[in-house]
């Protein structure tokens, strides 16, 4: 992959300036879709005891708005191929309010499938934002640094992640309502906030990059280009680890609220949950380091082979060790997804914004996965259906081993 500035491939000091402020700007996008990403995490147990929903119905929360990324992926990839990066960036806020501001009618009619609605149209704002800002920063400096600078804005991300359950804590689960209506002042502020970057945003002025296809091998003209096949293992990946990280964060408060656990209450149980995620964020700054002089394949093979050792505790222990073991993961989830996508998408140079797109599809896994656990979930309990997240990182360990191995033979 090669990208340049629009109006010339010469690097300036002013161009380094103008990636850096790029690069800053960029991660408020992270922290806002990670925000309402993890706040899916409180709405879940709260809709569950408003609706009196099993597990399995509870994750349709889950299956809503991640299978937005699985529908709505390749359009925002083939969009963003017309309108540019910050096109898709200003398109992504704009849906992303819109999402939020449905879930006033929802929660006034008190309604599921229209809560389910609003989701996937908030879902369909964060798709945007993904498959324009994951590219978009991955391409502001050396290809070499690549993982190491999405890690750090994923790290802003996981931010929003850790600040989420405790936003959602505060104004849902301390709300004085304990019917649907409680959700309704929380996503009025979260549109409210996301109309106000996308008004920044229209006027900042950033470095316009495109795509510039020097490494893909061309075709005859009536043929289509086509992503290279170990492309694929990569959204597989994807999959699993999206799925793995979400499912055990929509499971963490009733999985706390068990009685051998320490039966702990919502609110204590969204904190637990902020752990978690403020885990993956100091796990990511540690990563953007990490990363800079270890081979970040061999980083991921080695975190995805501690997470399968604490999803075993979790499984098999009680009280506070299998509460830490099972929160403990969240560190390790860390650098998973930039290393992949990254990985993913090196080489793909003019084919990037459908590599991402594609990429970004996978992030379904996180509509999938929580509904196996859910099913798992009504069947052989919470703390046993954590073997389904387990096998994930079984594939994301032999995914990152095996091209470990591949990068050293060709060196």
């Amino acid at each position: 992959m090669a990208f340049i500035p629009a109006a010339t491939s010469t690097s300036t000091t002013a161009d380094t300036g103008r990636s850096h402020f790029a690069f800053l700007a960029m991660t408020s996008l992270f922290f806002i879709w990670g925000f309402v990403t993890a706040l899916n995490d409180i709405l879940i147990p709260h809709l569950k005891a408003a609706f009196a929903l099993s597990y399995t119905q509870a994750m349709l929360v889950q299956l809503c708005f991640f299978g937005a990324y699985f529908l709505l992926s390749p359009l925002a990839g083939r969009l963003i191929e017309r309108i540019g990066f910050l096109g898709g960036i200003l398109a992504g806020l704009v849906t992303l309010a819109s999402g939020c501001l449905l879930f006033y009618p929802a929660a006034e009619l008190a309604t599921y499938p229209l809560f389910l609605t609003a989701l996937f149209v908030l879902a369909g704002g964060v798709t945007l934002l993904q498959v324009s800002a994951n590219p978009y920063v991955a391409a502001l400096g050396s290809a070499r640094t690549a993982a190491s600078r999405l890690s750090l804005a994923q790290a802003v991300n996981s931010l929003g992640h850790t600040l989420a359950p405790l936003f959602g804590a505060a104004l849902i689960f301390a709300a004085a309502q304990s019917d649907a209506k409680a959700v309704q002042l929380p996503y009025l502020l979260l549109a409210g906030f996301c109309l106000l970057v996308t008004v920044i945003f229209a006027r900042l002025k950033l470095p316009v990059l495109q795509s510039e296809p020097t490494n893909v091998t061309r075709t005859t003209s009536d043929q289509p280009q086509r992503l290279p096949l170990p492309f694929y293992g990569a959204v597989a990946a994807i999959f699993l680890y999206v799925g793995a990280e979400v499912s055990i964060g929509s499971f963490l408060i009733n999985y706390l609220a068990l009685p051998e656990l320490g039966a702990f209450n919502e609110q204590t149980a969204s904190t637990w949950v902020s752990y978690y995620w403020g885990g993956a964020m100091l796990g990511r700054f540690a990563g953007a380091v990490i990363t800079r002089y270890i081979n970040a394949l061999l980083v991921l093979a080695l975190y995805a082979v501690v997470a399968i050792a604490l999803l075993l505790l979790t499984m098999s222990q009680t009280g506070m060790l299998a509460a830490v073991a099972v929160i403990s993961i969240g560190f390790f989830n860390s650098i998973m997804f930039p290393t992949i996508f990254t990985h993913g998408i090196a080489g793909l140079g003019n084919l990037t914004s459908r590599g991402s797109g594609l990429l970004c599809q996978a992030i379904v896994g996180g509509a999938l996965v929580p509904l196996m656990q859910g099913v798992a979930a009504d069947s052989i309990g919470v703390q046993h259906s954590f073997i389904v997240p387990l096998l994930a990182y079984v594939y994301i360990a032999g995914f990152a081993g095996w091209h470990w191995r591949q990068s050293r033979v060709s060196v």
